[in-house]
């Protein structure tokens, strides 16, 4: 008994420090965002103010960049969430020569690093003689949103029973009715936590954006552009904590949507 004491101490000092090694560094962000020192990171801070709040809120380029990633990051899940959810449908409910293939190429694009998938877009863009915009962002984001939202609606969908499906058929629902009545309830939550998922993912990715954005800046572009300079830098922690937020609420949401997913739909009697 006393050896199983022991092990729990040492596995719940284990769990500790790992989480502190975790969000020790985002401490620190959050805590740099209310020094008083504004070209350097002492530490301990030489004093603590709010005034750098009001500075962020004045400052044009913030709203600027802050804007254009929020859309980004909406279109680009919006296009995950009809694509991604098309190609689950099509990969669960279907059976057809290739279809692992095909699901291996449809998440290959988020398991390749993100250099490569910057290259290969800047490529493609390149000899489609597309000009660098906010298209071309949306386009970059695209392509790893979709594997997420289809990660989370193939899970469902192998879950959802065919005898639902079925059913509705024989009772004489047409195909849409059956999609809107009986697929859509089953699939909604999954598709939410996809495109959550999608979307915190959109608004704070770099190496994509760096290869497809031009001359235009998202948040987390203008974040590294900034960290150069060497005045206002808590400005860069103002935004930061604004981006852990807009980025933590979404998976955090997530997560709670699809932690009760266990059971098969339509499975009970």
């Amino acid at each position: 008994m006393r050896s199983d004491q022991r092990s729990s101490k040492w596995l719940k000092l284990a769990a500790i420090a790992g989480l502190l090694f975790l969000h020790l560094p985002l401490a620190l962000i959050f805590l740099y965002a209310f020094t008083t020192e504004a070209t350097s990171y002492q530490f301990p801070p030489p004093g603590l103010t709010l005034d750098w709040f009001e500075v962020t809120w004045n400052r044009a380029d913030v709203w600027e960049a802050l804007g254009l990633s929020v859309k980004v990051a909406s279109i680009s899940t919006v296009i995950a969430l009809v694509l991604g959810t098309l190609c689950a449908a099509a990969v669960s409910r279907s059976r057809f020569f290739g279809r692992e293939a095909i699901s291996l190429l449809v998440i290959l694009p988020i398991a390749l690093p993100g250099i490569v998938t910057g290259i290969s877009l800047r490529s493609a863009f390149n000899l489609a003689d597309i000009p660098y915009s906010t298209l071309t962002i949306i386009l970059g984001h695209a392509t790893f949103c979709v594997v997420v939202v289809y990660n989370n609606a193939v899970a469902r969908f192998r879950r959802l029973s065919a005898s639902m499906i079925e059913a509705s058929m024989d009772l004489g629902a047409n195909s849409f009715q059956t999609f809107r009545y009986i697929v859509l309830p089953n699939i909604a939550t999954a598709m939410l936590a996809g495109g959550m998922l999608a979307f915190a993912l959109s608004f704070d990715e770099v190496i994509v954006t760096t290869f497809t954005a031009g001359q235009q800046a998202t948040l987390p572009i203008w974040m590294l552009e900034e960290l150069v300079r060497p005045r206002q830098r808590p400005v860069t922690n103002v935004v930061a904590m604004v981006v852990v937020l807009v980025t933590f609420l979404p998976i955090l949401g997530a997560y709670y949507l699809t932690r009760s997913g266990t059971d098969t739909a339509g499975a009970g009697k």
